[in-house]
């Protein structure tokens, strides 16, 4: 994307409007670009209705908004509709698969295998289900350029016991794109099911959910240009029908007696009460809005960023990058530590001068272990963002420098 065309861009972000702002936090959650508000704002001021129980008209166009906008998610991402379930973010998403698929698959002396990389939303459910039933986690181990060994997966799947592989596509600290298709494929040809989380992959590079061949993949929309309280869920649906309900209650019925209950059909089953309706009419409209951007020229603008970024940063005297070396390995992020200043201080001083940056172990506290730091600060991009964002973050980590080191 050219200057011009970055600037044009920028301007259909109303936060962005203020004056001084360098937002450096997509990784946290992305801003809103006007299109997504006004669909937000346009369904509840003209379209508000619940869904599934009405048959006046406004009911009736609520429920027909409701539905293309899962119709558009899915499609964003190579999923059928009946087997895409709207939670309220990507942990629970994770959890519906801990809760209704797990205990009938793993048991005492199975096995889960998860990367050093993770974020504790794709730690926690696994970490709790295998204390209950007597598994065992295994870890892949990251090597100092962020990257996992296939040879390793391979040690882990070739006894038996694995039953899942649940790994990022893209790291929320190192920025690692993981082999996702030859992870799954490994683990299906073993046996194994996968849980890919695709929180950072989702609004930054293509991701096919049928190519990849996962039996679960996990997204959130406010990472992807859409609004707080929706998560997604894209599973094989042969196996969506087979688990129990995660939740139980309204809408995911099919009958209800005083004895006994039955189950609606798929996605419903899994999708109890009232769901986040002008969410998703929302995030439809971020998916359309990524889409005509174009996911592919995205990428293309995002990893070349990301690569000026690099570069930039390793002028910087005391300053250690994490994760891989190059950006094409990499999603739109740079996580760094700095010999003379604590993370928390370094994003402290730079959001004195509007450079909006992340710092702490976001939520990765067994990598940061292994990286043998007890946080970082995190740059992340987004379709906004140019070169000279990260000029304003370079120019403004040499004032932390001068008031760390008084140089």
């Amino acid at each position: 994307m050219t200057t011009a065309s970055q600037t044009a861009l920028a301007l259909d972000f109303p936060i962005l409007g203020q004056e001084g702002l360098v937002y450096l936090d997509s990784a946290a959650t992305s801003q809103k670009p006007r299109v997504v508000l006004e669909a937000l704002d346009d369904f509840l001021g003209h379209h508000n209705a619940n869904v599934h129980r009405g048959v006046y008209p406004l009911a009736i166009d609520a429920d027909d908004r409701f539905s293309f906008a899962r119709e558009q998610i899915a499609a964003f991402v190579g999923a059928e509709p009946a087997a895409t379930i709207i939670t309220k973010n990507a942990t629970e998403a994770i959890n519906l698969v801990r809760y209704s698929w797990g205990p009938g698959h793993v048991g005492a002396g199975d096995a889960i295998v998860l990367t050093e990389a993770e974020h504790h939303s794709n730690i926690v459910p696994w970490q709790q289900l295998c204390q209950q039933v007597g598994a065992e986690l295994r870890w892949l181990e990251v090597d100092q350029e962020g990257l996992i060994s296939l040879d390793q997966l391979d040690e882990f799947l070739a006894d038996g016991r694995t039953k899942l592989v649940a790994v990022t596509h893209c790291s929320n600290v190192l920025g690692t794109i993981n082999p996702v298709e030859e992870i799954v494929a490994r683990a299906r040809a073993a046996g194994a099911a996968s849980l890919i989380d695709g929180s950072q992959a989702v609004p930054q590079m293509p991701v096919d959910f049928g190519a990849i061949g996962a039996d679960f993949y996990v997204w959130t929309g406010h990472k992807a240009y859409g609004p707080t309280g929706i998560g997604l869920l894209h599973g094989r649906r042969e196996l969506l029908e087979q688990m129990p309900p995660f939740l139980t209650g309204g809408s995911m019925i099919k009958q209800v007696s005083v004895d006994e209950t039955s189950f609606n059909e798929l996605p419903f089953k899994f999708e109890a009460g009232t769901p986040p309706i002008a969410e998703t009419v929302a995030l439809g409209a971020a998916v359309e809005f990524i889409s005509e951007l174009g996911i592919e020229r995205v990428r293309a603008h995002e990893e070349a960023i990301t690569a000026y970024a690099l570069s930039a940063l390793r002028q910087i005297p005391g300053l250690t990058i994490q994760g891989p070396p190059l950006a094409q390995q990499r999603g739109a992020l740079v996580s760094f530590t700095l010999d003379c200043a604590h993370p928390h201080d370094v994003a402290e001083i730079l959001g004195r001068d509007q450079v909006c940056v992340r710092a702490g172990h976001h939520c990765t506290q067994p990598l940061m272990k292994k990286l043998g730091v007890s946080a970082t600060t995190r740059a992340s991009f987004a379709v906004h963002n140019s070169t000279d964002d990260v000029d304003e973050l370079v120019t403004s980590l040499g004032r932390v420098i001068e008031i760390f080191s008084g140089r």
